[in-house]
């Protein structure tokens, strides 16, 4: 079997942000990318959440080196094109941020996305000022690595606790101009919020998240003017709920009728190619 190169799945994923609509799931390892393979999807992204939840930490507290080993061995686990949730980059300065650029662009993956958030609770949000510049930063490192990487400029006012639609446009705009190739402001749920980011930012393509539920179908999204659909750690979420509802009901009701809905044994043999019999 012939497996595509590197570049071929950068140019398969840049493709698709060419017109429609397309859904990027987020799996956390191997064998949750190979479902959503199976399952038909055209692209994957990593989940910065769902990985560190698999690792027994919170969201954030994974280093660059971590995140880096993450990243290529979701590479290396798929066929399909995979976009890196990379938070803010791991740096401090402009100059390590086109480091940590060139170290993912390295890994293989089909896209990077860049936060403007900081950690910080007294002050979340950069100034639009240096979240430019580190966008400029983060775009000069992929086009010196041959700029085939696709570059995702992140607002993340709505998930720090700072829900000004006004200032999240200002900076999606300024992103745009800074080059980055898609825009992204985790957070916004109305369709009015929605249909004003991807007309503000209009030709480029805007990701929106769908991690919780929501009435909106992919079609109704679709029809918004949204180019793709992630969901973050929303699928990590439903995996873990499945794990702690089943072991809940072990330990503190004696009870197994929670593994009701759960696939068979031969059927994940089946889905994943293992001849062993368990």
């Amino acid at each position: 079997m012939t497996h595509p190169s590197i570049t071929e799945k950068r140019a398969i994923f840049r493709d698709l942000h060419k017109s429609g609509c397309f859904v990027l799931p987020n799996p956390w390892d191997a064998g949750s990318a190979r479902i959503l393979t199976e399952l038909g999807f055209k692209a994957l992204a990593t989940t910065s959440s769902g990985y560190a939840w698999s690792c027994s930490r919170a969201d954030g507290q994974l280093s660059r080196e971590d995140m880096l080993e993450h990243m290529r061995y979701m590479v290396e686990a798929t066929d399909l094109p995979v976009s890196a949730d990379f938070e803010s980059g791991f740096a401090a300065t402009t100059y390590d941020l086109a480091e940590s650029v060139r170290l993912a662009v390295e890994t293989g993956v089909a896209g990077i996305s860049i936060e403007d958030s900081t950690g910080d609770p007294q002050s979340p949000l950069r100034s639009i000022t240096e979240a430019v510049e580190r966008m400029h930063a983060a775009r000069a490192a992929i086009d010196a690595a041959g700029g085939d990487t696709l570059l995702v400029g992140r607002a993340e006012n709505f998930f720090v606790g700072l829900p000004d639609l006004d200032d999240t446009i200002k900076r999606l705009k300024a992103y745009a101009e800074a080059g980055a190739d898609c825009l992204y402001a985790p957070g916004i749920k109305t369709r009015e919020q929605i249909r004003a980011v991807v007309a503000a930012v209009a030709p480029k393509p805007v990701n929106l998240l769908m991690g919780s539920n929501s009435d909106m179908t992919v079609k109704e999204i679709a029809d918004l003017g949204v180019r793709r659909i992630s969901v973050g750690g929303g699928l990590a979420r439903a995996a873990m709920g499945g794990f702690i509802r089943a072991a809940r009901s072990i330990a503190e009701e004696g009870r197994f009728d929670a593994f009701s809905e759960t696939p068979s044994a031969a059927e994940l043999n089946a889905l994943f190619g293992s001849k062993t019999d368990l």
